[in-house]
C-alpha cells in the first residue's frame, strides 16, 4: 500500500507504509514468537491478516487552519494543522463524512484552536463508525461558549449526514497534548453507538474505548470464545473488560461470568448491552482490576485479561500465579510486557497463541494467548 501522504513526508504515523502486507504480517510474528521463545511448549495458530486500507472504525483529527478553512489531521512541528482527510486506513464511511464536518465547523462559528498563541475553539474531532455504518462525533471544544452553536446547527448535519446517531461536545480547557477532557456533553437523544459484532451487540458511549479494527476485534471475541467453550467453565472473570467484548461472547447459561473495569462508563455501556442480551448471569463492576482479584473471596476458573500496553503488573500476575485458577487467556497490545507478565507467572504455561493485526501499516498487533497451571 503506498500513501501520498507518507511519500510527501506529511505524516510519519504508519511507520510500515509500503512494505508488503505478507511481510508486515511476517515480521509481526516473528517479533512476537521471539519475544515468547522460552515457552516452548507455545503452538502458534495462524496469523489473522486484516484489511490493509480502509480498516480504521475511529479517526482522532486534531482540527487546525482556519474558521473558513479547517483543516481535519495532524500538527506539524511548528503547531500547525496537516490536513489528512484523506487518509487511507481510515474507513471510507468516515472519509465519506469529513467534508459535511468541516462545513459545519465553518457554519457553527467553531474557530479551529492554534496553539501557538492558545487562541481559538475546536480543538479535535472524534468521529467512530458502527459495523452498521452508523457515526459518533465527538467535538473537542475548549469552553462551552460554542456549545449554543453548535445545538442551533445541529439539525442541519444531520440532514447532511444522516447516519450520524451519536454527537457530543467534550470540553478540555486546559492546554496539553491530549485528546480529551472530562466532561462530556451528549447533544442526541441516542447516547450509544451500537457496535454490532456476529450475534452480540456492544454500546460504545463517547468516552468508551473499542478496539479500532472491527473486523479483527469481532475475530479476536470468536477466538477467545471457542477457547472458553471447550473449557467450558462455570465462572469466568473478564478483568479490563472494557465495554464487555470478551465477557458478553464468553456467556452462556449457568456460567457466571464477571467484567471488571475502571471506566464507570463503559461499565454502564457493559451493563446496556447485558440487559439487551437478557444475560442473567453477568455482572459487570466499576473497579481496578487488581483489587477486585486481591479482595475476591474465590477465584474463577477462567479469567481473561485485556490490559493497556502496559500490562498486568507485577501485583496482578503474583496474584494469579498463586490463585489457583486453572486457565488464562490474556490479550496483549504489546509484547513486551505480555512477556514480562508471562515470565512472572510460571505455574501458567503458555499452550496457544494468536497475532492478529490489529493495526496494518504499523509495528503493532494483537496477541492473544491461552495459558494452562501445570
Amino acid at each position: 500500500m503506498q500513501c501520498s501522504y507518507f511519500d510527501a513526508a506529511r505524516c510519519g504515523s504508519c511507520t510500515l507504509m509500503g512494505r508488503p502486507y505478507a511481510e508486515q504480517l511476517a515480521g509481526k510474528q516473528e517479533h512476537v514468537r521471539t519475544l515468547l521463545a522460552a515457552h516452548r511448549e507455545l503452538g502458534w495458530l495462524e496469523p489473522l491478516a486484516s484489511a490493509e486500507a480502509g480498516y480504521r472504525n475511529k479517526a482522532k483529527m486534531v482540527v487546525g487552519g482556519s474558521l473558513t478553512a479547517p483543516t481535519l489531521g495532524i500538527l506539524d512541528a511548528e503547531g500547525r494543522g496537516t490536513d489528512l482527510r484523506a487518509c487511507a486506513i481510515i474507513a471510507p464511511g468516515i472519509r465519506a463524512a469529513f467534508e459535511a464536518l468541516t462545513g459545519f465547523i465553518t457554519t457553527a462559528g467553531l474557530t479551529p484552536y492554534d496553539v501557538p498563541t492558545r487562541r481559538g475553539e475546536l480543538k479535535n474531532l472524534v468521529v467512530t463508525e458502527s459495523p452498521d455504518g452508523e457515526l459518533m462525533v465527538r467535538f473537542v471544544l475548549r469552553s462551552s461558549e460554542a456549545l449554543p452553536r453548535v445545538r442551533k446547527h445541529l439539525p442541519g448535519l444531520r440532514a447532511a449526514l444522516p447516519r450520524l446517531a451519536v454527537v457530543s461536545v467534550n470540553l478540555l480547557p486546559e492546554h496539553k497534548a491530549v485528546v480529551e477532557g472530562e466532561e462530556e456533553v451528549v447533544l442526541t437523544e441516542q447516547q450509544t453507538l451500537t457496535m454490532r459484532l456476529g450475534e452480540v451487540d456492544l454500546h460504545l458511549r463517547p468516552q468508551g474505548f473499542f478496539q479500532t479494527n472491527t473486523a479483527v476485534a469481532a475475530a479476536l471475541y470468536a477466538q477467545a470464545s471457542r477457547w472458553v467453550e471447550e473449557l467450558a467453565p462455570s465462572s469466568v472473570w473478564d478483568l479490563y473488560c472494557g465495554v464487555g467484548g470478551f465477557a458478553l461472547h464468553c456467556a452462556a447459561p449457568g456460567r457466571e461470568v464477571v467484567g471488571i473495569e475502571t471506566s464507570e462508563a463503559a461499565v454502564a455501556a457493559a451493563e446496556r448491552s447485558r440487559l439487551d442480551a437478557g444475560l442473567e448471569s453477568v455482572r459487570f463492576l466499576a473497579g481496578d482490576a487488581t483489587a477486585f482479584a486481591l479482595s475476591a473471596p474465590q477465584a474463577p476458573e477462567v479469567v481473561i485479561v485485556n490490559p493497556p500496553r502496559r500490562g498486568i503488573g507485577a501485583t496482578l500476575a503474583g496474584w494469579l500465579e498463586d490463585s489457583g485458577v486453572r486457565h488464562v487467556l490474556y490479550s496483549s497490545c504489546n509484547a513486551t510486557s505480555l512477556a514480562r507478565d508471562l515470565a512472572a507467572m510460571p505455574s501458567l504455561v503458555p499452550v496457544q497463541g494468536q497475532v492478529l493485526d490489529m493495526f496494518p501499516q504499523t509495528p503493532h498487533a494483537e496477541v492473544l494467548v491461552r495459558l494452562e497451571r501445570r
